[in-house]
């Protein structure tokens, strides 16, 4: 299981954190969208942020409530997914406005709260953003403590829109996956942006502001929201007021953070082992930041991680600085090591890890245009039908099989016996790699459109339907066809010279047809 997340290690009821009625400048506006998952009302917490109902980014799921006591109102709802193992994966997902090449923070939030019944323990199921794999969501630990899990990622929006998305998956639990709350924050270009996100996405791993005690590090004193969470021990913290101009680092880390440190005693090596956790034989991006304690001072230390040289004589000013690497390989426990290069001794204010994870391709951009143009024309499609049509790869809509190749595209359609309404789209025509079709047994009405764009088709099944109008003549110029099934419509006209002349078609017109004149069955 992929080590891309972060937990939330503070009492739910501290989960936000809570402000005094004090005299401040209004902090900067949030650049994002905030959903609290299952309410049907928005609210604004005691941060002044607004939180907006998730019902218009998702058509899937079930609001429910939680009864329990002292939860803060974000948490106190959630959207659950329905989950079958006998049925094929199915992906549930938030489609967010995106400004296209920008990259956005997304944090999701779980509180299981027993909301799949008594005695059900919470589900294990994938986090999936666009067509690629996140990690998989496990809330196990922290529900058995009263507590609520986050995972945070930074993904580059590749079109106008990021799809974030949950999924039952059977090899973990059975139960129904949830989601509390969704957090999606576009970032200024300068943050993170030495990672090349065309080819990765990063997950959180630690946000670390060292020194400090207390409650994380959050909005407004982080213009993004990120959770700098505090980290003492037995160490030796100190703590200091600079005036840093935190716009002149690239990732615009809050001020606060320069405020507390960790310093080795004199003339000693500062050892710490951060973060806690034990990780996978990987690729991290890390971003580690130091200012003097002392105003206009400055000290000189090398920096180790896992005794391999990452900076070495750091200079150290009251202005601040960070250091950073996109492809730093780590594995099992990390040990920095700041080694004394002058008088002062060597001291860290925070840090940053993330986990650096390959994108998955997506489908071919036309296809997904025709794929949400047949949606629009049906009038109650599957629940799934959100996200990329096809990837990753066990998480296809239904109905929709695609083929890998060097293009992901849509090869059949088989939305039969699904109960479905509403007309069958010309956009059908324009999924240039289809071979089976089949929206049979259904209540269809208008007219069959035009395939004659579809060269590789073979299967063309639409019996048991209301369709109307004339069968296109095109149909019998496609060479491969080789079964249609119409019967049981309402269609008319005669019936194309080019199918009754096609000696290898398996063709069913009747009953349930006016054709004219009299057609063979």
């Amino acid at each position: 299981m992929p080590l891309y997340f972060c937990r939330l290690l503070f009492i739910l009821s501290t989960f936000f954190v809570r402000t005094q009625s004090q005299q401040h400048p209004p902090p900067p506006k949030l650049p994002g969208l905030l959903l609290d998952c299952g309410t049907s009302a928005p609210l604004v917490d005691e941060r002044g942020l607004q939180w907006f109902p998730d019902g218009a980014y998702i058509g899937a799921g079930a609001p429910r409530n939680l009864s329990l006591s002292g939860l803060f109102p974000t948490l106190s709802t959630l959207r659950s997914f329905p989950f079958s193992a006998g049925s094929p994966s199915r992906k549930y997902c938030y489609v967010l406005p995106a400004v296209r090449r920008s990259r956005y923070l997304v944090r999701t939030t779980y509180f299981y709260g027993g909301v799949n019944g008594a005695g059900v323990p919470p589900p294990v199921f994938d986090q999936i953003v666009d067509g690629t794999f996140w990690t998989a969501v496990n809330t196990t630990q922290e529900y058995a403590a009263g507590m609520a899990s986050y995972y945070e990622g930074v993904f580059l929006a590749r079109g106008k829109t990021i799809s974030v998305c949950v999924a039952g998956n059977a090899a973990y639990t059975l139960s129904d996956p949830f989601i509390s709350a969704l957090e999606f924050i576009r970032l200024p270009d300068s943050v993170y942006n030495a990672t090349d996100f065309n080819e990765s996405a990063m997950g959180l791993i630690a946000r670390t502001r060292f020194g400090s005690t207390g409650l994380p590090e959050r909005y407004p004193d982080d213009r993004f929201d990120r959770y700098w969470h505090p980290l003492t021990g037995s160490m030796h913290a100190v703590g200091r007021t600079h005036n840093i101009t935190v716009s002149e680092f690239w990732n615009i880390p809050p001020a606060d953070v320069f405020d507390t440190a960790i310093v080795a005693d004199q003339d000693r090596s500062l050892v710490l082992q951060w973060p806690s956790v034990s990780l996978p034989n990987s690729s991290y991006y890390i971003a580690l930041y130091f200012a003097d304690t002392a105003p206009n001072s400055s000290r000189t230390f090398n920096v180790f991680i896992n005794d391999y040289s990452f900076y070495s004589g750091l200079t150290v000013t009251s202005s601040g600085l960070s250091v950073f690497s996109t492809k730093w390989i780590l594995s099992g426990l990390t040990t920095i090591t700041l080694t004394p290069g002058s008088t002062l001794p060597p001291l860290i204010n925070a840090g940053e890890l993330f986990g650096l994870f390959s994108l998955g391709k997506l489908t071919y951009t036309r296809d997904v245009i025709n794929l949400e143009n047949i949606k629009r024309s049906i009038k109650n499609p599957p629940e799934d039908w959100n996200g990329d049509p096809c990837m990753p790869r066990g998480y296809s809509w239904t109905g929709v099989t695609c083929f890998e190749g060097s293009r992901i595209r849509v090869v059949a359609l088989n939305l039969s016996s699904m109960g479905l309404s509403g007309f069958l789209s010309p956009s059908i025509g324009n999924l240039t790699a289809l071979t089976n079709i089949s929206f049979a047994d259904n209540n269809f009405s208008g007219p069959i459109p035009e395939l004659s764009q579809l060269k590789m088709l073979k299967k063309l099944h639409l019996q048991d339907n209301q369709l109307t109008g004339k069968i296109p003549h095109t149909l019998g110029n496609l060479k491969k066809l080789h079964e249609l099934f119409l019967q049981n419509n309402n269609l008319t006209g005669e019936v194309p010279a080019n199918l009754l002349q096609k000696p290898a078609l398996n063709l069913k017109l009747l009953p349930g047809n006016n054709f004219s004149p009299s057609t063979p069955t």
